[in-house]
This record gives C-alpha cells, structure tokens and sequence, in this order.
C-alpha cells in the first residue's frame, strides 16, 4: 500500500515504541507507511529493541531524531513531552516482557514512562514465540492491559523465529496495523456502531465452462469505501465479485461470481444495513443458455443470445432497513446527468456517484477517480476534481454521514 497524505493521518503525532523483539524490523515498513501517509512519527527504542534494530534506520525513515534513554543529559522530561504530543501511541513489536511491565504500570524505561504519561489512545501489536503467548501469565497480561483500555493487536499464524515452525505469534503486517491506527486517529464519527454493506468489482455470466460475460472493474472503488468505513467505527459487510484488489482489514466479506449470487448476498444482509454502498459493476446480461461444453469454433458466426440480469437495487428495494441510506453508482458513457437522475429516482437512492468510462484516469481499473455527486434534493450536482480512490470514499462517505445525521 502506497499513501500519500491520507485521512486521518494528516499533520498528526504517532509516538512509535519498539521493542526487543525480531520483529523489529517489520516496524521499519510501518515507521515509512505512517511518514508516507502524513504522519510525524517519533521513534522510542528499549535498550533490547537496540539489539535487533538501529536507531538509524528509524531517522532515515521518519526524519526525525530517535528517542532511547529515560535519562538522557538534557532530554529528562521526554517522557512528558512526547505523551503529551501523541495523537497515538503504538508499540510494535509488544513482547512478552515489555507487557508484562505495561501490565505491572511499570516506569523504568522511556517507553514504559510513556504509556503512563500519556492520555492519547494506546495500540499493543503483540509479537512472540507461540508459547510464550499462551502462557497464562501473558493471557492474563493482555486482559489487564484491554481491561486498562489499551488495544491490543493479538498476533497473527505465521512462520516463527529459530526453526520453531508456525503458529499464533507473528506480528501483524505493516499495512494491517496501519489500518488499526488509523481507526483510531479517525474523529468521533457517526458510522460508529453502525452496520455499512458495500458491493464491489464485476459479475460474471457464464457463457460455457471457460467462458464468460464480465467488464473490466477492478473492486478499487468499493474496496476503498468498505475500508473508510470502517476505519470510521462502522461494522462493514462486503459483497465482492471477482477484485483485483485485497479485501480491507476488519471487513466481514462474502465472494461471489454472478450478479444472482450478488444479489442473493446483499438480500440476506440489506435488512440490517444502516448504510448500502452499491459500488460494484454486476453484468447487465447473461447468455440465456449457457453451454454445459466448451464452445467450438464451427468455421462460422454463432449467435449468442442475452438477457438481462437481476437488477439488484430493484430487486431488494422492499427489503431495505427504514431510514437506511443507499448510495448507486453510474458509470456513463453518454448523456451523464440524465442517465443518473434517472436512476435516483427509479431505484429509490439518497446519492449516486456518476463518473464517465470514457476519461481518462478515471473508472474501471485505475487508482484515480473524478466524480460527480448527484444528491436527492440537492440543487446542483456536485463535481468533484480528479483524487485518488481514498480520498473519493471519504468524500463520499461525509455527504452520507450528513445524511445519516440529518435523520
């Protein structure tokens, strides 16, 4: 994941503790990712983080000084400072040792003194050998430290250090804690606590075994709503078809293939949806017969005949949640604003976000988008300069939250 000035990290202040684990050095790959996304990062370093990694490292990445000691000449009061300016605290890698002295309040080193200090969210990214996470003493550690109101990131199944083969005590990704700090960056939102369905990417129909009818949508756009929301405190459904892109972190999904099992999929959660994001590009035909064989050439022309698919909206329109908001989207090639005034009307839409096939570095496939927010009551459509895909979500999701409090 590549982020450039990215909401909510923006200007803030994420205090960055390292512990004396391995792991340390996927800590590297996050220090950038927050820096590239907007963030100041300032760097604490235990003596045993020291072993593994060099402060070095982190200055280059944040091009900020490093902090080490508790009792540095001159610097004694960092411990206030750097509390007191976090946005956020998290530490990665969080052994074992180090939560079993958060555990215990314990202030005998900068980074310890820090968490005692500061009033700002907390983040643990645990990180160990599989054992040693499922000693008592650490589970019972990691319960005082939620019960404290810390965060805890539990560790992940993965290969572990020395040979010891694999299991639950790999630190998270880079880009998977990225995600988590984000959320808790994000300001009081009204998402929060509220249930969000998304649909994303294609459909498609078959023709035959190897065949099918389909279109060139990516899921990007939908990716990156179901990822905004829930970076905003939502519990987020997806409903993707055939993405290129990975499902987001926190995201409850559901894959399918056609546009009947989309549809099939958002009727059986559209009843509890808050908000519904209908953001995917299902095929508008199917063959009407498709072949049980692979399809031969004969030396000649073959018809094909189509019909049209479910239309989803249509079709689960009576199954909507009273009050819910619904967001369409329409992709045009011509006659733009009529073809989506249309659509909020005959499909019963708060919002749809019209863009053009045609344009370059927008639509299908591409990390770009230029949209035009058409609005129920709304006097003018609103038009939107060219951004990243990121940023289009959270543009998208204001106007809903707007709507959700004006409800």
């Amino acid at each position: 994941m590549t982020a450039t000035g990215l909401r909510p990290f923006q200007g803030r202040r994420v205090l960055l503790g390292v512990s004396g684990g391995i792991a340390s050095y996927k800590t590297a790959g996050l220090a950038r990712l927050l820096t590239t996304a907007g963030a100041e990062v300032d760097v604490v370093l235990t003596r045993a983080a020291t072993e593994f990694i060099g402060a070095v490292t982190f200055e280059a990445l944040t091009g900020r000084p490093v902090h080490i000691g508790l009792f540095t000449p001159g610097r004694t009061l960092d411990h206030i400072k750097l509390a007191r300016d976090a946005d956020v605290v998290v530490v990665a890698p969080a052994t074992a040792d180090f939560m079993a002295r958060a555990a215990m309040g314990l202030a005998d080193d900068l980074l310890t003194a820090c968490l005692l200090a500061t009033e700002s969210p907390v983040l643990l990214v645990a990180a160990m050998n599989d054992r040693m996470w499922a000693h008592a003493q650490t589970q019972a550690n990691a319960d005082h430290l939620r019960g404290l109101g810390y965060r805890l990131l539990e560790p992940e199944e993965g290969l572990l250090a020395a040979g010891e083969g694999s299991g639950p005590g790999r630190m998270a990704a880079p880009d998977t804690i990225l995600a988590h700090v984000g959320r808790l960056l994000e300001p009081a939102s009204s998402f929060a606590g509220r249930t969000v369905l998304v649909t994303a990417g294609p459909t498609r129909e078959q023709i035959d075994p190897v065949r099918f009818l389909s279109n060139y949508s990516s899921g990007k756009m939908g990716v990156a709503i179901a990822a905004a929301a829930w970076r905003r405190g939502a519990k987020v459904s997806l409903v993707a078809g055939p993405i290129t892109v990975p499902v987001p972190v926190g995201v409850e999904h559901v894959f399918v293939q056609s546009t009947t099992e989309m549809r099939d999929a958002v009727a059986g959660r559209v009843g509890t949806a808050d908000v519904l994001v209908m953001s995917a590009a299902p095929a508008d035909y199917q063959p009407a017969a498709p072949s049980a064989n692979k399809l031969k050439k004969t030396g000649s022309a073959r018809e094909l005949e189509l019909r049209e698919t479910p239309d989803i909206l249509v079709t689960t329109r009576a199954s909507r949640k009273p009050g819910a908001v619904v967001v369409g989207f329409a992709l045009e090639t011509d006659d733009l604003l009529a073809n989506a005034k249309r659509k909020l009307d005959a499909k019963g839409l708060d919002l749809v976000i019209l863009n053009a096939a045609n344009e370059p570095g927008a639509g299908f496939g591409v990390d770009t988008n230029r949209v035009t927010i058409v609005q129920r009551g709304a006097p003018e459509p609103e038009q939107l300069p060219l951004l990243d895909k990121r940023a289009v979500a959270d543009a998208i999701l204001d106007r809903v939250e707007a709507l959700i409090n004006g409800r």
